[in-house]
């Protein structure tokens, strides 16, 4: 089976997002791979959307900006997403050469227009190969829980728009797809993260909702099972300030927003950096500046998660490439918060956040990193909050934990956690503590993934998100004989050690307009990278926009 791309394009309340999801669910029961990717405006009803699939037999998870398949549930929808369909591509719609009465047919054969999605998905099966029965079985354990009926009704309705779909594609139907061993995990990053905090340890999140983080915690509210106490706090300031008081008592604690509500955040990261309390925020990107695009993607905050608050403090700033590594991130975020007493800010963005991806296994590590708390029986004379130590990290009780006094101030303090203003003496070495910290950090983030570097004479630099889109890119370049490698960093600040070796050119690829990576590259590694690649219409980056910018014909 060669790589195939499905669109199914509509308006927002038009039930787009039910087909796509019976469809990538009927794909990976036969065994194939779908990468799902959502598009949609920031609007309840109306305006254009669409699911966009892609089914191989391994997995491809990166978006592709083309279709072979359109099925456009309306006039409006074929008109806007037409011009993605290739050459040659299938077009199902009811007012196209191959027309299919989505309603008409549901009326006729179901009983009620309502069946009318049901039908569009008996469409794709016969466009895409997908056998009629498999998407009737998918059908069936979907609604089951509504009864016989309802069961009888969507199985018919799709069995009417798969033989409308034949007769009208004629020769140009495709043949059936063989059955497929492959089984696979399916899952956003955003569906992984609250597993991956829960596994943690996690036991108070607050949020205040906010596209495309919004999903992190609606998680925790429906799965009290995870164990964690949600909170939807009346704003991002409460929010935070929360999550830090449930720190500060002990509990691993995060909280999760986007662009404008981390602006709001900012005073209190400092307040973490100044009371060293472990705290994780998950920032979820969106195209700005203010409201900007609010269901689009991009990588735009990747300098204000580093540089966003006053004074000097460490923190760490992660950024995870797919769902296991949202889970392997996010473990992490949480361990080294505990660690270093420090904020970590965990960057993911919409496309992770609304794009499902089929990976062999999800999988939590075999260990998780335990907390580091003192003990209180260890603790011997008074108690200092603050005390300076070789590495900077000083022992942490939880407030009220034991009799000893814990101090916790946002002004500059002495080792006790009292107000200070030595500054010939205390208040230098309190900075020096804190940014000890930092040096200390940086010794342990990970250097970036690389990909057949070893002979390329071109290497595409990237971060987060487009691991996937850069690694499909290298993987073309190479078949057209260029040699092309590629360095992906998930661990952003502190960078790591890092030498580039010498010969090479380099590239950045990034899901902005100004390259905030290169600049990072250039201001801690003295790196010029020779050109960008960016991308910043709201859309992730694909294998071929990349491609269409490396320097040959």
């Amino acid at each position: 089976m060669q790589d195939q791309s499905v669109f199914v394009a509509g308006s927002a309340g038009e039930g787009i997002q039910t087909i796509g999801d019976v469809i990538a669910r009927s794909f990976l029961s036969h065994g194939y791979p779908v990468f799902a990717m959502q598009d949609y405006e920031s609007r309840i009803r109306g305006g254009y959307s669409s699911v966009r699939l892609r089914v191989a037999e391994t997995p491809l998870n990166a978006p592709r900006a083309d279709a072979d398949v359109l099925l456009a549930l309306s006039a409006q929808a074929r008109e806007h997403y037409q011009s993605l369909l290739k050459p040659g591509g299938l077009l199902l719609a009811p007012d196209a050469a191959t027309a299919i009465p989505f309603a008409q047919l549901a009326a006729e054969h179901a009983g009620s227009k309502l069946y009318a999605n049901s039908v569009a998905a008996g469409a794709l099966c016969a466009a895409t190969g997908l056998p009629l029965r498999v998407l009737q079985s998918v059908l069936k354990e979907t609604f089951s829980r509504r009864g016989a009926q309802t069961v009888d009704a969507n199985v018919r309705a799709a069995a009417a728009g798969f033989e409308a779909a034949r007769a009208s594609l004629g020769s140009r139907a495709p043949q059936e797809l063989p059955a497929r061993v492959g089984r696979y995990a399916f899952a956003s990053a955003h569906e992984t993260i609250p597993l991956a905090a829960a596994a943690a340890g996690c036991r108070f999140v607050a949020a205040y909702p906010m596209s495309p983080s919004t999903g992190i915690i609606t998680a925790f509210a429906r799965q009290p099972e995870l164990g964690a106490f949600a909170e939807q706090a009346e704003d991002e300031i409460a929010a935070i300030n929360m999550t830090l008081g449930a720190s500060a008592a002990g509990a691993r604690a995060m909280t999760a927003t986007s662009g404008g509500g981390f602006a709001l955040m900012v005073e209190a990261l400092s307040l973490a950096g100044m009371t060293e309390t472990p705290l994780v925020v998950v920032l979820g990107q969106r195209p700005g500046p203010a409201t900007g695009l609010p269901t689009r993607t991009a990588q735009e905050d990747l300098l204000y998660a580093i540089h966003a608050g006053h004074g000097e403090a460490p923190r760490a700033v992660l950024a995870p490439s797919d769902p296991q590594d949202a889970i392997d991130k996010t473990i992490r975020a949480f361990d080294l918060a505990d660690r270093f007493q420090i904020p970590v800010v965990l960057l993911t963005d919409q496309f992770l956040a609304d794009s499902s991806f089929s990976l062999p296994a999800l999988a939590l590590p075999a260990e998780i990193p335990a907390p580091h708390l003192a003990s209180p029986a260890e603790i011997k004379g008074v108690y200092r909050r603050y005390e300076l130590t070789e590495d900077g990290v000083s022992p942490r009780l939880a407030l009220g934990q034991s009799r000893h006094l814990v101090c916790v101030d946002s002004d500059e303090h002495d080792e006790d956690g009292h107000i200070t203003e030595d500054l010939v003496s205390m208040r230098p070495a309190m900075v020096e503590k804190r940014l000890e910290k930092g040096r200390r950090l940086r010794t342990e983030m990970a250097p970036p993934s690389r990909s057949r570097t070893e002979d390329a004479d071109l290497v595409l630099i990237g971060w987060g998100s487009t691991k996937g889109a850069i690694d499909e890119a290298v993987d073309r370049a190479r078949a057209a004989g260029h040699k092309v490698g590629a360095l992906h960093f998930t661990e952003l600040w502190p960078l790591p050690d890092l030498t580039f070796a010498e010969g090479p050119r380099y590239w950045a690829v990034e899901g902005n307009a100004t390259g905030q990576l290169a600049r990072l590259l250039r201001a801690e590694y003295g790196l010029e990278v020779e050109a960008r690649i960016g991308r910043y219409d709201g859309l992730p980056l694909d294998a071929e926009t990349i491609g269409r910018e490396l320097p040959w014909p």
